[in-house]
């Protein structure tokens, strides 16, 4: 039986998809093995909510000014450089997105949220979670947003965190398992119990159609 606590309301939600940008991808700088094997699901997922006339948040990274996770430092002092501003591998893919569009790194690192769509945006976040250092939460409170749908890359990393961070916030969320790559049932395992909900593409895609 679903919890009425946290089962989500779709009607309310909005896509939130993390660092899903070229350096990423397998064959980037910093790849992530099976993200590009997600660009399907993903795909499916951003044509759904621009149907349904949902938000949806590009959250990416952009590395600039120093500005780096202390785990990724001493890779930075020997001049690796992923995701920087004005950048292709800093890029969305084209196929995840409305139209062409040309990334505002400067007004994004000042936390402005980029509106690329009218209820498509882009925000910059400096480290793993979505919420860390951003205006997420208060673009989502101006949307009435109360469930989150969280899909993209590495779920160890950024995706837990933004889920974790979620549920803190008292949001109802979801990880979309086959939308998201370095997930496994043991760390799906590991997020149930603070109440996010496991869900696939065809599952949202069924809550929408009823």
């Amino acid at each position: 039986m679903s919890d009425p606590y946290v089962s989500p309301r779709f009607d309310s939600s909005a896509l939130v998809i993390i660092d899903v940008q070229n350096d990423f991808l397998d064959d980037g700088p910093l790849g992530v093995v099976g993200t590009a094997d997600r660009l399907n699901e993903l795909e499916r997922l951003t044509k759904l909510y621009r149907r349904m006339g949902r938000p949806i948040f590009h959250v990416i990274r952009l590395y600039a000014d120093g500005d780096v996770d202390n785990v990724r430092r001493t890779s930075f002092d020997a001049g690796v450089r992923v995701v920087q501003p004005h950048t292709e591998g800093a890029d969305i893919p084209r196929r995840l997105l409305p139209n062409d569009v040309t990334l505002k790194p400067e007004q994004l690192m000042k936390g402005d949220v980029q509106r690329i769509s009218d209820r498509e945006f882009v925000v910059w976040k400096p480290r793993w979670s979505a919420f860390h250092r951003t205006n997420l939460d208060a673009f989502l409170d101006v949307l009435g947003v109360d469930t989150v749908i969280v899909a993209g890359c590495n779920f160890p990393n950024c995706p837990r965190a933004t889920l974790f961070d979620a549920t803190e916030l008292d949001y109802r969320a979801a990880i979309i398992t086959d939308a998201t790559s370095g997930i496994t049932q043991d760390r799906i395992d590991d997020i149930v119990p603070i109440g996010v909900v496991p869900l696939t593409v065809a599952e949202v895609e069924a809550a929408f159609y009823g």
